[in-house]
């Protein structure tokens, strides 16, 4: 919950800027727009309909497996380049580890800039202050890191968006040519799954006036009040305009480990992870990433991934494949290229195979 006081302000800048820029259909005077459906229930690839994609597949969860999944989706990646990644709150035990995108970085993208926005709740990255210390703590130090809030923020539009015409990012976005987008999967106590979609979708919006569009109903006390279709909408129509803006000089790596079903952003009080790793998977396809990454969960035994489906569909997270498809921002099927053996294609029952219990390391 926030304060009452908290919650005027809020309102006032998301009303005001809504009713200035015309930013959310809903507060132009139209009828607000009608949540989807249905994101509780998984669609099995044979019922999916149109065009494949490729991604790439490594069990290799080390410093050796990222390069070699990166290297797969570069060739695009060019310019002043940004990386987007979740930094984490201070000490999580679960974040990707910084001496894996230490290694990346020299051998890949000597140039290139962690980026990151400030949050929305009350904690370690709330302040760029408080956000550049917890960056400290957690060893992202070996490249510099861009705050991209830090001093101002822009609108990016959002092309057929139901619920946005523009969506407020972290200015310095308009800084990089190409972006990198390195994800943590795992679970998420609002969006049931974190992938790519939201790497982008949340981590590009500002702190204080693009989360808040997200997250929030103006004028009431629940700071998170938006939930379920609604929010996964908002939050991939953030990403849509994220992708939209680099075009083809965008890509997408998902590192499958430690997967609790809580979010990075609960730091040391996430939930205990139960979920078994899996490896790395890459592609130039937002969806087509984050939807094989949801397959290769739902292709588990039923004891690894009871806890993770049951958070990814207690939150209808699903809504956020199905959307990203209607928006046109990639295809739900793809071809699974397995680089530890020769890419041959392989099924996500394939990939996912003889998985060994998750050991805390």
């Amino acid at each position: 919950m926030i304060s009452k006081y908290f919650t005027r302000q809020l309102a006032a800048v998301v009303t005001g800027c809504l009713t200035i820029a015309g930013i959310c259909q809903a507060q132009d005077g139209t009828e607000k727009p009608v949540p989807g459906k249905d994101g509780d229930k998984y669609v099995p690839y044979e019922e999916r309909t149109g065009n494949e994609s490729i991604v790439y597949f490594t069990r290799n969860l080390d410093a050796e497996g990222l390069i070699r999944a990166y290297r797969q989706v570069s060739g695009n990646i060019e310019g002043r380049t940004g990386i987007k990644l979740h930094t984490g709150e201070k000490n999580g035990p679960n974040i990707i580890p910084s001496g894996w995108v230490e290694e990346l970085v020299q051998e890949e993208l000597p140039d290139a800039v962690i980026v990151e926005t400030n949050t929305y709740y009350t904690g370690d990255r709330y302040t760029t202050e408080q956000h550049r210390e917890t960056i400290k703590v957690n060893g992202w130090t070996f490249c510099p890191v861009d705050i991209m809030d830090e001093n101002d923020t822009t609108t990016l539009p959002v092309n057929g968006g139901k619920w946005f015409s523009r969506m407020s990012m972290g200015r310095n976005i308009l800084d990089y040519n190409s972006l990198v987008v390195l994800t943590h999967f795992k679970g998420h106590s609002q969006g049931g799954f974190g992938g790519s979609n939201k790497n982008i979708g949340i981590g590009c919006a500002d702190g204080r006036i693009g989360k808040a569009w997200i997250h929030t109903t103006p004028g009431q006390d629940n700071q998170w009040d938006i939930s379920q279709e609604e929010f996964m909408e908002r939050m991939t129509e953030s990403s849509k305009a994220v992708t939209d803006h680099f075009g083809k000089h965008i890509t997408f790596v998902n590192v499958m480990r430690n997967m609790s079903v809580s979010c990075d952003c609960e730091g040391v009080n996430a939930a205990p992870v139960v979920t078994p790793n899996v490896g790395i998977l890459s592609s130039t396809d937002i969806l087509a990433l984050d939807q094989a990454c949801i397959d290769l969960v739902y292709a588990m035994t039923e004891a690894e991934h009871h806890d993770l489906v049951e958070r990814i569909e207690s939150r209808h997270g699903l809504r956020q494949l199905s959307y990203m498809k209607e928006l046109g921002m990639g295809n739900d099927r793809y071809i699974l290229i397995d680089l530890d053996n020769g890419g041959k294609r392989i099924t996500p029952e394939e990939a996912v195979k003889g998985l060994e219990p998750f050991v805390q390391k």
